[in-house]
């Protein structure tokens, strides 16, 4: 199974096969409601590598999901599009479209024997725009 994770905004992130490792989705509703709620939340939770450049490829966007983290509420461009597909035996399993996705936690790790880096994302569409979110699936690449 991979996972192919592109941003669209003032630049388009790219996060490939390679980079993915783990992924979950999760629909937020309040847990204390006693009927279905109105006050409804979609996010991302996505973990990874962060690849360097050896040999002449290019390194991973993970510099510059970093550098999105960093934009402050008051710019537009803190929202961005984001579509994240699942892929197993050449099938889109689910596609995962948030059109207003906003950064809520991003962090590095980095240790001294493993030779590569970690991240962890947790996005979110935006609350009052979650209707404009879109689960997909069940077709050939």
């Amino acid at each position: 199974m991979g996972f192919i994770l592109k941003v669209e905004g003032p630049e388009t992130i790219e996060l490939g096969l390679d980079s993915i490792m783990t992924v979950e989705y999760e629909t937020d509703t309040p847990n204390d409601s006693n009927a279905r709620s109105t006050d409804v939340g979609a996010t991302l939770k996505i973990t990874g590598k962060i690849l360097t450049a050896t040999d002449g490829d290019n390194a991973d966007d993970t510099m510059k999901i970093a550098l999105w983290s960093l934009v402050p509420a008051e710019k537009a461009h803190c929202y961005r599009k984001v579509t994240l597909e699942v892929i197993s035996a050449d099938q889109v399993v689910r596609k995962i479209h948030f059109p207003n996705a906003f950064v809520v936690d991003y962090a590095e790790r980095f240790g001294d024997t493993e030779g590569i880096g970690e991240f962890k994302l947790f996005i979110k569409q935006k609350k009052d725009k979650t209707d404009l979110a879109q689960v997909e699936g069940g077709y050939a690449v």
